[in-house]
């Protein structure tokens, strides 16, 4: 197969086989009767020029006069890896923590070489969570056990389904496949932002079960774990509140906001230690005004846009957006009593008023007040529960107009994008809310992200807070092994233990720590 790159297309067309044979014939010079397939490998858009908005492609194809095609600079003969789970056997059931990108990839590939895995996920199965979280959002009744961070899919069952990642890992082609061999989009293949939006995104984790349970794998629901055994440094088994799970390795993927789980495990003297997060709250516009910012008279030709920003402050502080979620809603996202918390999500067809995005500030160990390993859950609790005091002790959620927010007044009337939060909204003023180093931070950025995107700082509504963007703990392990550093047979993985910031990047870890499990304790069949 050969593969040529920048390929230009009005936004305008549509990307049949025979325009995609038409540009690569130009592009080539040569006839469009020696074309004989044509394939996108990847797909983008460029926005640079608004008088000009195009899709820009990679092609993969195949041609009649192929050794004289690829004496081209821009023409390259490529090969697609192959990924291969090795069969095996082992005298015991490897366990799996958790059932979100890390644990559902690892316990796939698990099931897949044979070693019929044990899956333990404290919350529910989809279909149960679904209905939880829904009452939650129409009732302000909380689960702490199934919720939009816990149960079958992980956090990232109720966002937007984001598949991009910063990562380069042979792994990520082979994770796409599997997505859209359990039912994402096709288009996830070659799209350079690809997503699956959380209504496809929870039919395709519930597909991955089934197809693990039929390999012998067991999924056990509402199974949280409280501790572990071991003797000598070694795991021996992984232990519920009414059940004990023999094992010589465990796969922990348990997620950004296990915290019981972080303190049950740090009191077993397992090492972890701080880590950087970020802090913040979610911005909404509506999608119309995006979508003109970003691609002007072409928006009508698009999908909803999306946007990326951030800024680099005098006070050495970054500010950025994140987890924007075009077409979308913002969601609670508490898994404790007592503490507000707000995240994005949106559907596959992104077809929600508003457009949402975290916009964050970094913290570190600096701003934690304590050198305890689990005092960042300290600070991300604090803001929680000033939070949800703030909202009304109901889990409505504090509000600011954006422009009240930047000349520092307490908002009395919500004006502008109408909220898309659920229970409800609380019009506020965020400096009861944030430190002055938080505050006086969001402040600077907004300003910064309304020179590159013009109204970005008008005609917007914040909401608070945003806590839960990724792991302020990271459990240590060794770079080779992927095991505990303190505890052999202990697999620390995915965002929640600090090694991962997404879903295709949660997903890689859980491959390559089945792989070592696969490596180290299997045998070949």
């Amino acid at each position: 197969m050969l593969r040529i790159g920048n390929i230009k297309i009005s936004v305008k067309e549509k990307l049949t086989e025979a325009l995609l044979k038409k540009a690569l014939s130009e592009k080539l010079k040569t006839d469009i009767k020696t074309i004989k397939t044509v394939s996108i490998h990847k797909k983008s858009i460029d926005a640079r020029k608004k008088t000009d908005v195009v899709y820009n492609l990679n092609l993969d194809f195949s041609a009649e006069n192929e050794k004289k095609i690829l004496k081209r600079r821009d023409v390259s003969l490529v090969k697609e890896p192959v990924y291969i789970i090795k069969k095996a056997e082992a005298d015991f059931r490897p366990v799996v923590v958790g059932f979100g990108p890390g644990g559902f990839t690892a316990g796939l590939c698990l099931a897949e070489a044979g070693l019929k895995p044990v899956i333990l996920e404290r919350g529910d199965c989809i279909e149960k969570r679904k209905a939880k979280v829904n009452k939650f959002f129409t009732t302000g009744t909380l689960d702490t056990e199934s919720n939009v961070q816990f149960g079958e899919g992980g956090a990232g069952a109720f966002s937007d389904g984001k598949l991009n990642t910063g990562i380069n890992d042979p792994r990520i082609s082979y994770i796409l496949k599997i997505f859209v061999r359990f039912g994402a989009p096709e288009e996830i293949l070659y799209s350079a932002k690809p997503h699956v939006g959380t209504d496809r995104l929870t039919e395709m984790v519930k597909n991955i079960r089934k197809r693990i349970e039929e390999l012998g794998g067991e999924i056990h629901f509402n199974k949280k774990v409280t501790a572990v055994e071991t003797k000598k440094g070694v795991l021996k088994a992984v232990i519920c509140k009414d059940e004990v799970f023999p094992t010589k390795a465990a796969v922990f993927a348990i997620g950004h906001s296990a915290r019981d789980t972080f303190e049950a495990l740090n009191r077993t003297g397992l090492a972890m230690e701080q880590k950087s997060f970020s802090l913040g709250f979610r911005i909404e516009h509506s999608q119309e005004f995006i979508n003109n910012a970003e691609y002007g008279e072409f928006a009508k030709y698009l999908p909803a846009a999306d946007y990326k920003l951030f800024t680099h402050l005098e006070n050495g502080r970054g500010v950025y957006t994140f987890c924007m979620c075009p077409g979308g809603y913002v969601v609670g996202a508490a898994s404790e009593a007592g503490g507000v918390v707000t995240n994005g999500m949106s559907n596959s067809s992104r077809s929600g008023k508003n457009a949402n995005s975290a916009v964050l500030v970094s913290v570190g160990p600096n701003d934690f007040g304590s050198a305890h390993p689990l005092a960042g859950i300290d600070l991300q609790r604090n803001l929680e529960r000033k939070a949800y005091i703030l909202g009304g002790e109901n889990y409505f959620a504090p509000v600011q107009n954006v422009e009240d927010f930047l000349e520092g007044k307490a908002t009395s009337r919500i004006r502008g994008a109408v909220s898309t939060y659920m229970p409800g909204v609380t019009a506020s003023d965020f400096r009861e809310l944030f430190p002055d180093y938080l505050y006086s931070s969001l402040r600077e950025g907004l300003k910064a992200f309304d020179k590159k995107i013009t109204g970005f700082g008008r005609e917007a509504l914040l909401t608070a807070v945003e806590s839960r963007s990724s792991s302020p703990v990271r459990i240590l392990r060794d770079r080779e092994s992927l095991e505990s550093l303190s505890l052999k047979g202990f697999y620390p993985c995915g965002e929640g233990a600090g090694y991962a910031g997404g879903i295709m990047s949660a997903a890689a870890d859980g491959l390559k720590c089945a792989e070592k499990i696969i490596s180290l304790y299997g045998r070949k069949s």
